[in-house]
């Protein structure tokens, strides 16, 4: 089984392929050039919106092979010429060495808008921006020199994604294959046919009240058994089953690293919202909603029996490959702390210099955030939100209820594709500056000469979020009280 990063994918790419997109968008434009035709023309020539031709040029978007030839067609050139590594001219490769640096983890955390680097802009002027970006980059080095491992691992594995349009193939069809394996003919996937693929497996299930409480599951694979909790917070197990049978049907072996770890997890989750919103039904589901301009994560989740948040999350796997949608989705805790974050459509998350979302905080005119004074909560909030960094965002969110304290879990899509969604004609809007500290951070100065030496709060952000690289070959889990367990469950049986 690959594990995420491994697939190509629609949608923006990562910051290890932006200079070839940059590069091949600046060979297309240079030749464009020489042959005296304008951006409309071209556009015509290969039958594509002037818009589209202009992200690609821009380096933001990468062509499809079809679209690739056709380009190479129109401009008299082979698509082997366009491809090139190298810059067409020395000019050409200072422009795509900034236009990098500006698309980078470091200049982001800066909160600076980017220049937009066009003919006016002089060589003197992008050598300084260039220079001073890289001594930037050199000292966020110095102060980095011993990043946490699961921080830059998890950087790495969101970057991947990204490329992926957030979709694995093989997981999709191994998904297929289980529930072909036990009949499955649509609708919700009951529970019995969860226990039934178990079973086919060679495993039996049984729950028990004293699993260990750094887990989610235990397999015994000597004995063919799957230990869950007896205490679920929800009645339905099916997901904690499924993310138990992933470990099997992916082949994980113990994880060597903590990069090995998170691929593992996110195959779990993967696989587990497959089997539960089959692809094929679902995305029957959704490109009927998208059709009748009524797409709906509240319909989704009705529509298989699932959690809010898993619905949420399987969108985002089929919105790109399989309904031509860029999107991003969120995860939040009330504290303001980000918990998981996916995006494709450019949305700017807040992050560190590494580019790592989890742990961040969202600003506070977010939907994500501004859901948690609502006092609807049986209704989804919709808000469109203008972010100074770049563009207007819809997005749709809910509150939901954990352990830690209550979370908002929101899906967000660009202004110019809100029209297939229900709830575009909200009223609601805000503005966010962010990372700009004024937006939404920092107190007013009468407020910050009153309380700034008097005040002295504890944080309420849940320990997890910023807990360093736990050890052992599982991290964050108790070997000694795993092993133990399983010792006395064999004695049982």
């Amino acid at each position: 089984m690959h594990t995420p990063g491994q697939h190509g994918g629609p949608g923006d790419t990562d910051p290890e392929s932006e200079g070839d997109a940059l590069t091949l968008g600046r060979r297309i434009r240079e030749r464009r050039a020489q042959l005296g035709l304008t951006l409309d023309q071209l556009a015509a020539a290969v039958d594509r919106a002037p818009s589209q031709l202009s992200a690609i040029e821009n380096g933001k978007r990468e062509p499809r092979l079809p679209l690739l030839r056709a380009l190479a067609s129109a401009l008299d050139v082979t698509v082997d010429e366009l491809l090139l590594d190298e810059a067409p001219s020395e000019r050409a490769a200072l422009e795509i060495a900034v236009e990098r640096a500006q698309r980078g983890a470091v200049f982001r955390s800066l909160g600076i808008q980017p220049i937009r680097v066009s003919k006016a802009t002089n060589d003197e002027t992008l050598k300084a921006i260039l220079g001073l970006h890289q001594e930037v980059e050199r000292l966020h080095g110095e102060r980095a020199a011993t990043p946490e491992e699961a921080r830059r691992a998890n950087t790495e594995l969101r970057a991947e994604m990204r490329v992926a349009g957030n979709y694995y193939p093989e997981l999709e069809r191994a998904a297929s294959q289980l529930l072909e394996s036990v009949g499955y003919s649509g609708g919700p996937v009951s529970q019995q046919a969860i226990a039934t693929v178990a079973e086919k497996l060679g495993f039996s299930l049984h729950y028990v009240a004293n699993l260990p409480h750094s887990t989610r599951s235990v397999i015994d694979r000597r004995n063919g058994r799957i230990y869950l909790s007896s205490n679920l917070p929800s009645r339905d197990a099916r997901a904690p089953i499924l993310r138990a049978i992933a470990s099997l049907v992916c082949g994980h072996e113990e994880p060597r690293n903590y990069g090995d770890f998170l691929r593992q997890r996110v195959e779990a989750n993967y696989l587990a919202g497959a089997v539960l919103l089959p692809e094929e039904s679902s995305v029957e589901l959704l490109s009927a909603a998208k059709k009748e301009r009524q797409i709906s994560m509240e319909d989704l989740r009705d529509a298989f029996g699932v959690s809010y948040e898993m619905a949420a999350h399987r969108f985002t796997n089929l919105a790109t490959e399989r309904l031509d949608l860029v999107v991003h989705f969120m995860k939040a805790h009330e504290s303001g702390t980000l918990i998981k974050a996916y995006e494709n459509d450019g949305v700017r998350f807040p992050s560190d210099a590494l580019g790592n979302f989890e742990g961040a905080m969202v600003c506070r005119n977010w939907t994500a955030r501004t859901v948690f004074a609502q006092p609807d909560r049986f209704n989804p909030w919709y808000q469109y939100t203008d972010m100074a960094a770049g563009g207007t965002y819809w997005c749709t969110s809910r509150v939901e209820k954990a352990k830690e304290g209550l979370y908002s879990v929101s899906v967000g899509v660009r202004f110019e594709d809100v029209k297939w969604f229900r709830g575009r004609e909200t009223p609601h809007r805000t503005k966010s500056f962010c990372p700009d500290d004024r937006c939404c951070r920092r107190a007013s100065s009468d407020l910050t000469r009153k309380w700034e030496s008097a005040a002295w709060p504890e944080a309420a952000t849940p320990t997890s979020l910023l807990a360093a690289l736990p050890t052992g070959t599982f991290p964050g889990v108790d070997s000694h009280e795993v092993y133990a367990f399983l010792e006395a469950q064999e004695r049982l049986a």
